[in-house]
């Protein structure tokens, strides 16, 4: 299989501290250096929250420029995705940092349950969210929790909110959300393939399951996520010493199943973004 496979490294989140796991990276200082880390190891997306002093989310647009700044200077060519998921705001706080014009923005347009709460996502916000991007020119990633949500991506494609190719990425793994089935993960390969067959789709496994769900994507010929937002463990008995680890693992499965892994230069082809000067 030729298709080279497009890693992204989720290296913060709003969830795991560094009492979970010292390596989470917490200061922009940290987060630039991970990431660079895990550049090196052949991540071409870093998918990017922020944080307070004391680890709590934040969605400060200052602390996003710093960190697409620090970025931009030390990983040259990498796609910036920021988040503008509701954990780290509320309204249209989370979509503060979009003016800053990063690559991408991850963008879900549907509600869903989470571990303790609902995760809402009410159709106002989520146009509004998708306009923003659209002023910016900013590209979506779709985050699907639920199979709606790809149904809904389809229909907003469909009417020009959010326009051009699509790039779908199934989150799987959530508590009291989408659990990790192979059979699931299949019908959406195939629901996207249908209704957007044009699109790009990759997968992020939560917990214990994101080496599981990496290498179905792998094997399956789609991208996929990793990285210290989504799980911070090696194994059972050990944690993750760094995101490069994890990014390390998915090169593996690469290497495996006869993958190559997609460059900086090859995953903008890809995904419709201008090429950066290195």
């Amino acid at each position: 299989m030729s298709k080279p496979c497009i890693i992204c490294v989720a290296i913060t989140g709003s969830v795991p501290t560094k009492k979970n796991n010292p390596a989470v990276p917490i200061s922009v200082e940290e987060q630039v250096e991970s990431t660079h880390e895990a550049f090196e190891a052949g991540a071409a997306i870093v998918h990017a929250h922020v944080r307070n002093e004391d680890q709590t989310p934040s969605s400060d647009p200052e602390k996003f420029a710093r960190l697409k700044e620090g970025l931009e200077k030390y990983c040259p060519g990498m796609i910036i995705q920021f988040s503008t998921g509701g954990r780290s705001g509320a309204g249209h706080e989370r979509g503060g940092m979009l003016p800053l014009q990063p690559d991408m923005a991850s963008l879900s347009v549907g509600s869903n349950n989470f571990p303790t709460r609902v995760y809402e996502n009410p159709p106002d916000l989520v146009d509004w969210l998708s306009s923003e991007m659209r002023l910016h020119r900013v590209k979506p990633e779709i985050e699907a929790f639920d199979l709606s949500h790809i149904h809904q991506a389809a229909a907003m494609n469909r009417d020009g909110r959010i326009p051009g190719r699509l790039y779908v990425q199934f989150v799987m793994g959530v508590k009291n959300a989408m659990p990790v089935d192979r059979d699931v993960f299949d019908y959406y390969i195939n629901t996207v393939e249908r209704l957007v067959p044009d699109a790009d789709w990759c997968a992020a496994g939560i917990g214990r399951f994101q080496l599981d769900v990496n290498e179905w994507c792998v094997a399956a010929g789609g991208h996929t996520r990793t990285g210290l937002e989504d799980n911070v463990r090696l194994d059972k008995d050990s944690l993750a010493p760094s995101n490069a680890a994890l990014v390390k693992r998915v090169v593996d499965l690469c290497d495996k199943h006869e993958r190559p892994v997609a460059s900086w230069q090859q995953a903008r082809t890809m995904l419709d973004l201008p090429q950066r000067a290195a």
